[in-house]
């Protein structure tokens, strides 16, 4: 699964890093980091982030270009 997210939509909400924090880290107030591959393990956990965001900047899976790396 890949994660792409529109750091142009993102707000700094911050839900996905409350939501997954190994996949999601803020850095100050405004700047995110993410993985774009997560680990198996943690793909309940995004999936729930990217439902979260308030802006929805968060796109996981096909809609994020999974088949392509």
């Amino acid at each position: 699964m890949n994660i792409v997210v529109d750091l142009n939509r993102c707000q700094g909400y911050a839900q996905c890093a409350f939501l997954a924090p190994q996949v999601f880290e803020m850095h100050g107030e405004e700047a995110l980091m993410y993985l774009p591959v997560p680990p198996e393990d943690q793909l309940e956990r995004v999936r729930r982030a990217a439902a979260a965001c308030p802006v929805q900047a968060i796109l996981v899976g096909e809609e994020a270009g999974a088949d392509v790396r």
